[in-house]
C-alpha cells in the first residue's frame, strides 16, 4: 500500500499520534521522488528543500573529504533522514544523499511544512518530532565514535541495521563506520 495519506502515517508513527484532519494535511504536501540507483536526491551546493523518507530502497548522505567521500548515513525503508543545517538554514548542504538502490522518497518540503506547522498544531508536533529523531540519531552516532571500539560498532551495526550490512558497498559501510576497508574485513572476520 503507497499513498500520501499512508505515508503521513507512517511518519506519525514514528512521533506522536495525530488526528485524521492532521494526516490528510500532512499527506496534502508530501512529494514523490522516484530515484534510480546511482543517482542523487540532492548535490553538493544546493540547498536541501525537502525532508525525505524513504519508502523503498536505500539512500547513503555522504561528504568529500580530503578527497574522499566519507559516509555519514544510511537510511532504507521507513527512515527518514535530513541534511540538517541546510535544511534549517536554507542554505547550500555539503552532504550528497545518493540512492544505493532504485528508491522511493516522499520529500517533505521546507517551506509547505512550516507553513502547515504554524496552521495545525498537530502537524506541528510531528514536524519537531521528526527533528528531534534526526538530532538524537546524530549524538548516539557521536557516542558510538567516541566510546566504541571498532569491533563494537560493527556489532551495533549487525544488531540495529542489519539490513544495511546486508545492502551497502563494504567500502561505505568502513567508511561510516570510521574504518578503513581493511579493519572492516579483519572485524568481519572475527563475527563470522
Amino acid at each position: 500500500m503507497e499513498t500520501s495519506l499512508y505515508i503521513a502515517q507512517k511518519l506519525a508513527e514514528q512521533t506522536v499520534p495525530i488526528s485524521k484532519e492532521a494526516l490528510e494535511k500532512l499527506a496534502s504536501i508530501l512529494v514523490r521522488n522516484e530515484i534510480k540507483k546511482g543517482e542523487n536526491f540532492l548535490n553538493e551546493g544546493e540547498v536541501c528543500t525537502q525532508m525525505g523518507y524513504v519508502h523503498k530502497g536505500l539512500v547513503r548522505q555522504y561528504y568529500y573529504k580530503n578527497g574522499k567521500e566519507l559516509t555519514e548515513h544510511f537510511c532504507c525503508e521507513d527512515d527518514v533522514f535530513i541534511c540538517i543545517e541546510s535544511f534549517l538554514r536554507q542554505k547550500p548542504s555539503r552532504l550528497i544523499v545518493e540512492a544505493l538502490e532504485n528508491t522511493v522518497i516522499y520529500g517533505i518540503p521546507h517551506d509547505a511544512v512550516l507553513k502547515l506547522a504554524e496552521e495545525c498544531y498537530d502537524v506541528e508536533r510531528v514536524y519537531r518530532g521528526l527533528l528531534e529523531n534526526s538530532l538524537i540519531l546524530s549524538q548516539v552516532k557521536m557516542d558510538m565514535f567516541r566510546f566504541e571500539s571498532a569491533n563494537e560498532r560493527y556489532n551495533r551495526l549487525l544488531k540495529e541495521q542489519p539490513e544495511i550490512v546486508m545492502r551497502a558497498p563494504l567500502s561505505y559501510i568502513a567508511s561510516f563506520l570510521l574504518m578503513t576497508p581493511e579493519t572492516l574485513s579483519r572485524v568481519r572476520a572475527n563475527v563470522m
